[in-house]
């Protein structure tokens, strides 16, 4: 397990434009940190700072506490698997995972216990002798993964190594790598622009748009108190449904007819003119006969088997998606009487993008003790 420090690290091409900028983050030992972002956001890039095969403009990159800005990648004892799997296509799955071993001089006796032993923890010894031609896609993606885990490096840097395979695929490799990196006890830095895997994947992630951090935070703190537009539009899925409110006489008022009274507890919005209102799919539902509620017009519906999307039309401008666990047999074109709990609401600044209110959003989480 290693630690990973950046501090205020910096990355330019032309000394004009940022690709990254003042990048802060430590990567404890162990942990499985996500980098998150769409593409050209940076992610990429940090992650080849970190292995050495980018240099750094300015900041410094600290390997448990030592500086590592200029230190040569052969000696940052790393390993790294890449987006492509990049495995050489004349030597067999064998040869593949032991290449490394070789070129670090470590005896073939031992090389073949390694290999043997990882074939084994991720089901390839069937396939040692084959070449990668004669491998399926997901088959690859673990020989890669092979060949950083028997090096026995304690930081394992992971490019997008999913993003090759299909669905169903991915969803089985997310729990395998997981697992694996539990098991091992690895430092694990891995970069996705699948908020997905983020979410289901970091002990932390790392949110980036335009080379900036936008926020880092455990998964569920970053889904349930996003610290800006970007984050709340980005993380979710589908992702926060958001629409400017005009804010007059202790009420919200969204779209010119959806009218809200403002809670007690957040007076302080009288403050502003306009804001932007957040709301999770979730947390809108159907109204009942007793709940104040407003009609909406269904534009679609997703049965997606365990639970139903319907996009419905909000005002003229708007489209909004909630998320109801179960199954709806609900025609487009069909009007409905909604909801939305007030404390659910998140309220972001349409100057800046900025989270306003800090008071936490409830989130079912339920804690099972061991």
């Amino acid at each position: 397990m290693r630690k990973v420090e950046l501090k205020e690290i910096t990355k330019t091409y032309d000394g004009k434009i940022d690709v990254l900028s003042s990048i802060d983050v430590t990567i404890e030992p162990g942990e499985f940190f996500v980098l998150v972002g769409p593409s050209g956001c940076g992610k990429s890039t940090m992650l080849r700072m970190i292995a050495g095969l980018e240099s750094i403009t300015s900041g410094e990159l600290a390997l448990d506490g030592k500086r590592a800005n200029a230190l040569p990648p052969s000696e940052r004892d790393l390993s790294m698997v890449f987006q492509n799997y990049a495995l050489y296509p004349h030597l067999t799955v064998e040869q593949n995972i032991t290449f490394g071993l070789h070129v670090k001089k470590i005896s073939k006796k031992e090389q073949k216990v390694r290999c043997e032993e990882v074939c084994e923890m991720l089901g390839l010894t069937p396939y040692m002798k084959r070449k990668p031609k004669e491998l399926s896609g997901g088959q690859r993606q673990r020989v890669a993964l092979a060949r950083a885990v028997v090096t026995e490096a304690p930081l394992c840097l992971m490019d997008e190594p999913l993003s090759n395979l299909d669905a169903k695929l991915r969803a089985k490799m997310r729990s395998e790598i997981r697992q694996l990196q539990r098991k091992l006890g690895l430092t694990m830095i891995y970069v996705t622009h699948d908020q997905t895997e983020a979410m289901t994947m970091a002990d932390r992630m790392m949110i980036l748009s335009n080379g900036r951090v936008q926020q880092i935070g455990r998964p569920l703190d970053v889904y349930n108190h996003p610290d800006n537009l970007f984050v709340a539009s980005f993380i979710g899925s589908p992702p926060m449904n958001l629409i400017e409110a005009e804010v007059s006489d202790s009420m919200l008022t969204a779209d010119g007819h959806w009218v809200m009274p403002i809670p007690n507890e957040k007076k302080w919005l009288l403050r502003e003119d306009k804001v932007m209102l957040g709301i999770r799919p979730e947390h809108i539902k159907l109204a009942k006969e007793s709940e104040p509620g407003f009609f909406v017009q269904v534009a679609n519906v997703e049965v997606l088997g365990t639970e139903t999307l319907v996009t419905f039309d909000f005002g003229e401008k708007s489209q909004w998606v909630a998320k109801w666990s179960g199954q709806y047999d609900i025609l487009p074109g069909t009007k409905l009487r909604i909801t939305v709990d007030n404390k659910h609401y998140a309220f972001f600044s349409v100057k800046n993008g900025k989270r306003l209110d800090r008071s936490p959003i409830p989130a079912a989480v339920k804690k099972v003790s061991s």
